[in-house]
């Protein structure tokens, strides 16, 4: 047991993202946009409320007392658990329906208990076996699995794993719900993907509302427009001459109004006012027709007390009405002329389009015909103009905004490469949200029965989409196999030859399209842990390592950096990347080397450590930290950032086990260049926050790094022409001042120089170009 002190978080962050939310909430006045704010206020005083009362450990992989760690918590952002199980719910319609029909004296202390002790009866398990051989069910969160995996067990004869699995389970059978619902569920078939399922996307269209600013136009050009014209034509048949018009100096010249008084005109002024009430009461968002200064108030104000004549106006009332009038006429033509009937015209044309809100209308009822867990299997057929009886209010002929038919390739169903090709997929991150419905199928096929291989796959499926855990103490996240009713199920898994050479090819095409396609990204962590999977499934054991933040950096590293480590030296041993970052050699990693301590295992928090790596960080980062009084971040972020130099952050692994020297070869002159043509993009944009002129800096380091990785594969004929047109680009993009210490620094090394101890080139002229440092950055723009 280790004697080290265990961490936990402080609640400052969540302070912060309490105060955001509450900021948030107040400041919508429409209750639907107001509900996500509120939902996150109610979450951080969860947080905080548990933390302060001694029920939440915030920075444990067990963070809620007396629940394990396999239960599916409920996460706010930034990795805090709320406390709430997402598998505590109240009984759906359908459970409710099921408990009435059961006797009443079926012991449990909750309705949830009674339930689940009724699904481990002869009578549950018959219905519980039948969804597993129908595959009528859905595994919402994975807790929904367990008690279909006892039922699975009993069936097959496997009575004591199924009453040891049942022993873990029954202390909170009271609370979670353990089983699923049961319904027909599409599952994906592991070779295409979708992003979002059919029912969650149209949701979203349905939801989809129109803007305030163009509702309020809409309605004054089909509600209030005409009611001005017929207003201005009503004044302007009591005029007794011509037309008033607004001569030079801006005087009024012409006809006085409340002169003439027509014989049907009470009649017209009754159906007129009686049209203004009625469309006040219905039409409520254009407010300028009320506004006690407008044209339109005047005149109707005055229509209101003319009953029959003008006896209750005074001659500075009736003067109004004259200006009023030659002002309407002078901009846009007398009533039924036709400069006023060309404006109303364009003006209608404008009106009769259909809001985005409405055929997001239509395009969800298009969705309609597709099961709403399940993908689509094309765009084209959705992308049709609109048809006559699609929505009354929409007209046929008009086209689906490309903004829209985005939102619906969310449910495209197909393979990854198509989704990243057509934009769907736009990040690591979300390759990482696909990738276990492939994921999930490989490693389903190790297991001989059909059924319980389906039930596997959805259920790894679910467990991909819990939300991480924010953790101190080198703790890691939950793995699939904690989960009870998954570790009862691995002795049934049979690894086939097949399945491996399956999933080291799935592998190793992930692994180069996450290059290919975002090559100037770093592996995020949800990425990182489905390849880990894959390599697991593979049997290629590589040490992939996290991205750990700066704010919850324990000082020290696992074992598995160090490994990553040699793997690294090893790979990338007289490239450019070695010269460039000053790659220390294999041998120090090892424990045998002269320099001993630096590949020297020690244990902290029950954890083998590679505190002679964490030296070695520390000792590079000096260079980067600057004077005294800086922020533990950002001196944590200086450590943090040689921890991925020395690893390459996985890219020397991934190369190096899956082979891949000779593909990168081809490849790295183009995502060599597509990354340096992105750094400069972003090292050129005008950023005004401060931070985020940090963060920019960061993150095109971090580009900086893959950049010269790629280049790392290629001879120096390429490596000079890539460095070229890097030359090129900062100029043209006026950055050769500012970020020409990073070009020089680069141009450098490649023609055989190194870095003087302090990271620069003689002349000083030429830079190491770093992320973190813990004074100002060589590179911020200047203000």
């Amino acid at each position: 047991m280790s004697n080290e002190p265990r961490y936990t978080a402080s609640p400052g962050y969540a302070f912060g993202q309490l105060q955001r939310a509450l900021d948030k909430a107040a400041s919508e006045n429409d209750s639907a946009a107001r509900e996500p704010a509120e939902a996150k206020v109610s979450a951080w005083r969860a947080v905080l409320d548990g933390m302060a009362a001694g029920r939440l450990a915030v920075g444990s992989r067990s963070p809620v007392t007396d629940t394990p760690v396999w239960v599916t918590l409920e996460v706010a952002h930034g990795g805090f658990a709320t406390g709430r199980c997402l598998a505590e719910q109240p009984l759906s319609e359908a459970e409710v329906a099921i408990l009435r029909t059961l006797p009443q004296d079926l012991p449990g202390a909750t309705d949830r208990e009674r339930l689940n002790l009724f699904y481990l009866s002869d009578a549950g398990q018959v219905e519980l076996v039948a969804a597993l051989a129908s595959g009528t069910y859905r595994i919402d969160v994975p807790e929904d699995a367990a008690l279909l995996v006892v039922a699975w067990l009993l069936d097959r004869g496997h009575h004591e794993a199924a009453l040891d699995l049942v022993v873990r389970l029954r202390p909170l059978m009271h609370r979670l719900r353990m089983t699923p619902r049961l319904e027909q569920a599409t599952a994906p078939s592991g070779v295409t993907v979708r992003l979002a399922p059919v029912g969650e996307v149209r949701a979203v269209l349905r939801a989809t509302t129109v803007n305030s600013n163009i509702a309020t136009m809409l309605e004054t050009l089909r509600v209030w427009l005409p009611l001005y014209d017929r207003l201005v034509a009503l004044w302007c048949d009591t005029l007794d001459e011509d037309l008033p018009w607004l001569s030079g100096a801006g005087t009024v010249a012409g006809g006085w109004p409340c002169r003439v008084w027509p014989a049907a005109w009470t009649e017209r002024r009754a159906e007129w006012l009686a049209d203004y009430r009625r469309a006040g009461e219905q039409h409520t968002l254009a407010s300028a027709h009320i506004h006690p200064k407008s044209n339109f108030d005047r005149l109707r104000r005055a229509l209101e007390v003319c009953e029959q004549d003008s006896r209750a106006l005074s001659g500075r009332d009736v003067g109004w009405i004259r200006r009023v009038l030659a002002n309407t006429i002078g901009k846009h033509g007398a009533p039924g002329s036709e400069q006023r009937a060309a404006l109303r015209s364009a003006q209608a044309v404008v009106a009769a389009r259909p809001t985005h809100a409405s055929l997001a209308t239509v395009l969800a009822g298009r969705l309609d015909r597709y099961p709403e867990d399940g993908g689509i299997p094309a765009i084209e057929p959705l992308a049709g103009e609109t048809l006559q009886d699609e929505l009354s209010d929409v007209a046929a002929g008009h086209p689906i905004p490309p903004h829209l038919l985005a939102k619906v390739s969310r449910t495209l169903e197909a393979p990854v490469d198509e989704l990243v090709a057509r934009g769907v997929i736009t990040s690591g991150e979300v390759l990482a949200k696909v990738l276990p419905q492939i994921t999930a199928q490989i490693l389903a096929t190790d297991i001989d029965d059909e059924h319980l291989a389906r039930l596997y796959a959805q259920t790894y499926g679910a467990f991909r989409r819990r939300r991480s855990l924010l953790l101190l103490n080198l703790e890691h996240q939950v793995r699939f196999d904690e989960l009870p009713w998954i570790g009862a199920l691995e002795r049934f898994r049979s690894p086939r030859p097949d399945t491996a050479r399956t999933a080291r090819r799935t592998l190793e095409q992930t692994t180069t399209l996450a290059l290919t396609a975002f090559p100037q990204a770093i592996l995020p962590n949800p990425l990182l842990r489905e390849l880990g999977a894959l390599a697991k499934q593979a049997d290629l054991p590589m040490p992939l390592v996290e991205e750990v933040a700066a704010d919850i950096f324990m000082g020290t590293f696992t074992a598995k950096w160090r490994t990553a480590a040699e793997i690294a030296s090893q790979t990338m041993a007289g490239t450019l990347y070695a010269r460039y970052y000053d790659l220390p050699e294999a041998a120090v990693w090892t424990a045998s080397a002269p320099s001993g301590r630096r590949g020297r295992l020690t244990s902290r928090w029950g954890k083998q450590t590679a505190d002679g790596f964490a030296g070695v960080c520390a000792v590079r980062a000096k260079k980067a930290q600057a004077g005294g009084g800086h922020s533990y971040v950002a001196a944590n972020g200086t450590v943090l950032e040689q921890s991925q130099i020395l690893t390459t952050h996985n890219l020397a692994a991934l190369v190096h086990t899956l082979h891949l020297q000779d593909r990168l070869g081809d490849l790295g002159p183009d995502l060599a260049d597509r990354t340096f043509t992105w750094i400069v993009a972003r090292q050129a944009m005008r950023i005004p926050d401060h931070h985020a002129v940090l963060q920019m800096i960061k993150n095109t380091a971090y580009a900086w790094r893959q950049a010269i990785f790629y280049l790392s594969f290629c001879d120096q004929r390429q490596q000079h022409a890539a460095m070229n047109r890097l030359r090129q680009q900062a100029a043209d993009a006026g950055l050769s001042e500012r970020f020409g210490p990073a070009v020089a620094g680069l141009a450098h090394v490649i023609n055989g120089g190194r870095f003087d101890e302090d990271g620069t080139i003689p002349g000083r002229h030429g830079r190491r170009f770093l992320g973190w440092t813990t004074g100002t950055h060589w590179s911020l723009p200047r203000r």
